[in-house]
């Protein structure tokens, strides 16, 4: 058996049909019916379809047009999206409450890194379980999730059992059911790749395993490694938690262009006076002042300044700041000013592996 070291107990949670279900949740009357979120009858495109629309070929990115024809009871709907970054908001929550490790993908979906938790439960499975009905529970939709050894097995597992389930690919298992797997269920394979794989004779992941490492990669170039690795279980990849603030930022477009850099010092004041309570509320500093600017033009410049140690204070960045205004004379007229601190004295902490005996 193939080396699968670094086994991690990774779970892919993804929503079911999530536009959708939102709205089906915030309005009653759209529950059990075929609806579409994005596009009309008379055109535009479809952003999500819940199942109900689903069972008559009405899925993302058909059009309008092609909805109403599969489906002429569809009902669509305008999108929400602010209204879909507060659920999203509110299911990521969740994720936190169980590991700091989670890599979102979207509005729907994140990588969940279990193997170590706060909830000190060994079982990926359960605590799968567990996230889901607090998801149902606390939100209101339903979630399915994969459970595996990489982030690649547990996406490809999180879409088997959906709506509304699991699948749980323990570490023994994870060989047999890559090469039982159709090539098109290959999470990266998209619609070209996989119809130059059928021309190659590869339709499963037997088939794909049988190629040589030197084959896949003078026919897929560089992903030619990554397939003979996924197809042997080998995906190092670790989940990349976004709780790391790599810089925090503050800016204001004008109602009316500035064309005086003394009115541009009066805006950049306040917008340092916002920058350090974003600071504050991070517990953060940095040593590389960024001003952004934005003409009417809508050309855009980026002036730097990295200082030897860490700052967060107001006065200090407006001064830095000021400094970076006066460089050079505006070429033209400017509509947005913005200010970001980076190179933050944030510390990622170094996630290590532990080989344990697996319970999944």
């Amino acid at each position: 058996m193939e080396d699968l070291i670094p086994n991690r107990k990774i779970i892919h949670v993804d929503m079911d049909a999530f536009y959708a279900s939102v709205e089906q949740m915030d309005n009653p009357e759209l529950r059990g019916k075929p609806i579409a979120v994005g596009g009309s009858e008379n055109g535009g495109v479809v952003a999500a379809a819940s199942y109900e629309a689903r069972k008559f070929g009405v899925r993302s990115a058909i059009s309008g047009v092609m909805a109403k024809k599969n489906c002429p009871d569809i009902i669509f709907v305008k999108p929400r999206f602010d209204r879909y970054k507060e659920i999203s908001s509110q299911i990521q929550k969740i994720f936190y409450e169980y590991t700091d490790l989670v890599e979102p993908l979207s509005l729907d979906e994140a990588y969940l890194d279990v193997t170590i938790n706060k909830k000190g439960n060994p079982s990926a499975t359960l605590l799968a379980q567990e996230i889901r009905q607090r998801i149902f529970e606390k939100v209101g939709i339903t979630a399915s999730a994969g459970i595996s050894i990489n982030k690649f097995v547990a996406k490809i597992a999180s879409d088997y059992n959906k709506p509304n389930g699991q699948k749980t690919v323990n570490p023994d298992e994870v060989l047999l059911f890559l090469e039982n797997l159709a090539i098109r269920k290959f999470y990266g394979v998209g619609k070209v790749t996989t119809e130059k794989m059928y021309q190659l004779g590869i339709f499963t992941g037997v088939d794909l395993k049988s190629k040589s490492l030197e084959f896949l990669e003078k026919n897929f170039g560089k992903s030619g490694n990554f397939y003979y690795n996924v197809v042997r279980g080998i995906h190092n990849s670790e989940v990349k938690s976004n709780r790391i603030t790599k810089s925090v930022a503050a800016e204001n477009t004008f109602d009316s262009n500035l064309t005086s850099e003394i009115f541009m010092i009066e805006k950049l004041d306040a917008i340092a006076a916002t920058l350090e309570k974003r600071l504050k509320k991070h517990k953060v500093a940095g040593k590389t002042v960024t001003l952004k600017i934005k003409y009417s033009d809508f050309t855009q410049q980026t002036r730097s300044k990295t200082m030897p140690y860490f700052v967060s204070d107001k006065a200090l960045i407006l001064e830095i700041v000021s400094e970076l205004l006066y460089q050079e004379r505006m070429k033209e007229s400017v509509r947005l000013l913005g200010i970001s601190l980076s190179n933050l004295n944030t510390e990622q902490k170094e996630f290590i592996v532990v080989q344990l005996k697996f319970d999944f």
